[in-house]
Protein backbone atom coordinates (compact mmCIF):
# COMPACT_ATOMS: atom_id res chain seq x y z
CA UNK A 1 0.00 0.00 0.00
CA UNK A 2 2.84 2.53 0.92
CA UNK A 3 4.48 1.62 -2.49
CA UNK A 4 1.71 2.31 -4.23
CA UNK A 5 1.20 5.56 -3.00
CA UNK A 6 4.62 6.78 -3.19
CA UNK A 7 4.76 5.71 -6.58
CA UNK A 8 1.68 7.61 -7.26
CA UNK A 9 2.70 10.45 -5.51
CA UNK A 10 6.45 10.57 -7.47
CA UNK A 11 4.43 10.20 -10.92
CA UNK A 12 2.17 12.77 -10.00
CA UNK A 13 4.77 15.11 -9.44
CA UNK A 14 6.70 13.98 -12.48
CA UNK A 15 3.26 14.98 -14.29
CA UNK A 16 3.22 18.60 -12.40
CA UNK A 17 6.64 19.42 -13.33
CA UNK A 18 5.65 18.87 -16.96
CA UNK A 19 2.94 20.85 -17.26
CA UNK A 20 5.06 24.26 -15.56
CA UNK A 21 5.71 26.63 -18.18
CA UNK A 22 8.90 26.45 -19.49
CA UNK A 23 11.97 28.96 -18.31
CA UNK A 24 14.48 29.88 -21.19
CA UNK A 25 17.43 32.62 -21.58
CA UNK A 26 17.26 35.83 -20.63
CA UNK A 27 14.55 36.92 -18.29
CA UNK A 28 13.40 40.46 -18.05
CA UNK A 29 15.64 43.54 -16.88
CA UNK A 30 18.35 41.00 -17.85
CA UNK A 31 20.87 41.86 -20.80
CA UNK A 32 21.25 39.56 -23.83
CA UNK A 33 24.27 39.23 -24.70
CA UNK A 34 26.60 39.34 -27.83
CA UNK A 35 26.98 36.07 -30.17
CA UNK A 36 27.39 35.15 -33.76
CA UNK A 37 25.59 33.14 -35.81
CA UNK A 38 25.92 31.97 -39.60
CA UNK A 39 23.39 33.61 -41.83
CA UNK A 40 21.24 31.63 -44.31
CA UNK A 41 18.74 33.74 -45.14
CA UNK A 42 19.23 37.64 -44.98
CA UNK A 43 21.30 40.36 -46.57
CA UNK A 44 24.54 39.40 -44.55
CA UNK A 45 24.27 35.14 -46.01
CA UNK A 46 27.00 33.43 -46.16
CA UNK A 47 28.83 35.38 -43.08
CA UNK A 48 29.05 35.08 -39.29
CA UNK A 49 27.13 38.24 -38.26
CA UNK A 50 26.25 39.80 -34.54
CA UNK A 51 22.73 41.20 -34.98
CA UNK A 52 23.13 41.99 -30.76
CA UNK A 53 26.09 44.15 -31.52
CA UNK A 54 24.54 46.25 -34.02
CA UNK A 55 21.06 46.55 -32.58
CA UNK A 56 22.35 49.23 -29.83
CA UNK A 57 19.25 50.50 -27.74
CA UNK A 58 16.86 49.53 -30.72
CA UNK A 59 14.25 47.16 -29.83
CA UNK A 60 14.83 43.86 -30.90
CA UNK A 61 12.89 40.43 -31.18
CA UNK A 62 15.25 36.98 -30.97
CA UNK A 63 13.86 34.21 -31.81
CA UNK A 64 16.03 30.64 -30.82
CA UNK A 65 14.21 27.94 -32.51
CA UNK A 66 15.47 24.04 -32.75
CA UNK A 67 13.05 22.74 -35.22
CA UNK A 68 11.77 24.16 -38.43
CA UNK A 69 8.02 24.00 -38.62
CA UNK A 70 4.90 25.16 -39.54
CA UNK A 71 4.11 27.37 -36.13
CA UNK A 72 7.10 28.85 -35.86
CA UNK A 73 6.36 30.14 -39.84
CA UNK A 74 3.78 31.68 -39.03
CA UNK A 75 5.07 33.49 -35.84
CA UNK A 76 8.10 34.88 -37.75
CA UNK A 77 5.62 35.61 -40.56
CA UNK A 78 3.53 38.21 -38.09
CA UNK A 79 6.98 39.42 -36.56
CA UNK A 80 8.19 40.06 -40.54
CA UNK A 81 5.01 42.15 -40.92
CA UNK A 82 6.06 43.78 -37.53
CA UNK A 83 9.40 45.25 -38.64
CA UNK A 84 8.27 46.70 -41.90
CA UNK A 85 5.49 48.33 -39.42
CA UNK A 86 7.43 49.37 -37.37
CA UNK A 87 10.32 50.96 -39.54
CA UNK A 88 10.38 53.88 -37.95
CA UNK A 89 10.80 52.79 -34.42
CA UNK A 90 14.18 50.85 -36.01
CA UNK A 91 12.64 47.48 -35.07
CA UNK A 92 14.29 44.05 -35.63
CA UNK A 93 14.07 40.99 -35.37
CA UNK A 94 16.07 38.15 -36.58
CA UNK A 95 15.71 34.63 -35.81
CA UNK A 96 18.66 31.65 -34.73
CA UNK A 97 18.53 28.37 -35.37
CA UNK A 98 19.99 26.25 -32.89
CA UNK A 99 21.84 23.24 -34.44
CA UNK A 100 25.37 21.01 -35.09
CA UNK A 101 25.78 21.66 -38.83
CA UNK A 102 24.78 25.08 -40.91
CA UNK A 103 25.62 23.40 -43.96
CA UNK A 104 22.92 20.73 -43.62
CA UNK A 105 19.97 23.18 -42.55
CA UNK A 106 20.71 25.79 -44.64
CA UNK A 107 19.02 24.48 -47.97
CA UNK A 108 16.23 23.52 -45.40
CA UNK A 109 15.94 27.07 -43.78
CA UNK A 110 16.20 28.76 -46.96
CA UNK A 111 13.05 26.78 -48.61
CA UNK A 112 11.48 27.29 -45.30
CA UNK A 113 11.71 31.25 -45.38
CA UNK A 114 10.58 31.34 -48.86
CA UNK A 115 7.38 29.30 -48.01
CA UNK A 116 6.40 31.60 -45.18
CA UNK A 117 7.31 34.98 -47.48
CA UNK A 118 10.25 36.08 -44.41
CA UNK A 119 11.63 39.15 -46.19
CA UNK A 120 12.36 41.23 -43.58
CA UNK A 121 13.80 38.94 -40.53
CA UNK A 122 16.78 37.15 -41.43
CA UNK A 123 17.32 33.83 -40.33
CA UNK A 124 20.78 32.15 -39.38
CA UNK A 125 22.53 29.20 -37.26
CA UNK A 126 24.49 28.99 -34.29
CA UNK A 127 26.14 25.78 -34.55
CA UNK A 128 25.78 24.16 -31.06
CA UNK A 129 22.10 22.68 -29.98
CA UNK A 130 22.65 24.19 -26.27
CA UNK A 131 22.97 28.46 -27.83
CA UNK A 132 25.16 30.91 -26.61
CA UNK A 133 26.62 30.23 -23.24
CA UNK A 134 25.29 33.02 -21.61
CA UNK A 135 21.75 32.58 -22.68
CA UNK A 136 21.10 29.56 -20.62
CA UNK A 137 18.57 28.23 -23.09
CA UNK A 138 16.36 25.73 -21.80
CA UNK A 139 17.30 22.15 -23.39
CA UNK A 140 13.53 21.60 -23.54
CA UNK A 141 12.23 24.84 -25.20
CA UNK A 142 11.66 24.32 -29.13
CA UNK A 143 11.26 28.46 -29.36
CA UNK A 144 12.23 30.80 -27.19
CA UNK A 145 11.63 34.40 -28.00
CA UNK A 146 13.01 37.49 -26.42
CA UNK A 147 11.68 40.97 -26.87
CA UNK A 148 14.25 43.74 -25.47
CA UNK A 149 14.88 47.53 -26.15
CA UNK A 150 17.83 49.77 -24.49
CA UNK A 151 19.59 46.31 -24.33
CA UNK A 152 17.11 44.80 -21.16
CA UNK A 153 14.98 42.22 -21.68
CA UNK A 154 11.02 43.51 -21.91
CA UNK A 155 9.67 39.93 -22.36
CA UNK A 156 10.33 36.45 -22.40
CA UNK A 157 8.29 33.57 -23.92
CA UNK A 158 9.14 29.48 -24.11
CA UNK A 159 7.87 27.10 -25.48
CA UNK A 160 8.29 23.14 -25.66
CA UNK A 161 8.00 21.29 -28.72
CA UNK A 162 3.99 21.33 -29.62
CA UNK A 163 3.68 24.76 -27.15
CA UNK A 164 4.07 26.96 -30.18
CA UNK A 165 0.37 27.58 -31.19
CA UNK A 166 -2.27 30.71 -32.47
CA UNK A 167 -2.98 31.97 -28.74
CA UNK A 168 0.94 31.65 -27.80
CA UNK A 169 1.57 34.03 -31.38
CA UNK A 170 -1.27 35.82 -30.75
CA UNK A 171 0.58 36.93 -27.03
CA UNK A 172 3.97 37.38 -28.23
CA UNK A 173 2.32 39.87 -31.18
CA UNK A 174 0.75 41.30 -28.49
CA UNK A 175 3.68 42.37 -26.45
CA UNK A 176 5.51 44.08 -29.17
CA UNK A 177 4.51 47.55 -28.34
CA UNK A 178 5.93 47.21 -25.17
CA UNK A 179 9.30 47.66 -26.78
CA UNK A 180 8.35 49.74 -30.01
CA UNK A 181 6.69 52.29 -27.35
CA UNK A 182 10.75 52.49 -25.81
CA UNK A 183 8.66 51.94 -22.55
CA UNK A 184 9.81 49.05 -20.32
Amino acid sequence: MIRTFATFAILASVGFAAADPCKSGPQPNQRPGPYSSLVCVGKERGTQHCYICESANRPIIIVFARTLNEPLGKLVKKLDGAVKQHKTAELRSWVTFLAEDQAKLDPQIVKWAQQFAISNVPCAVFEDTVGPPTYLLHKEADVTVLLSVKQKVVANFAFRAGELNDAAIAQIVKAIPKIVSGKK
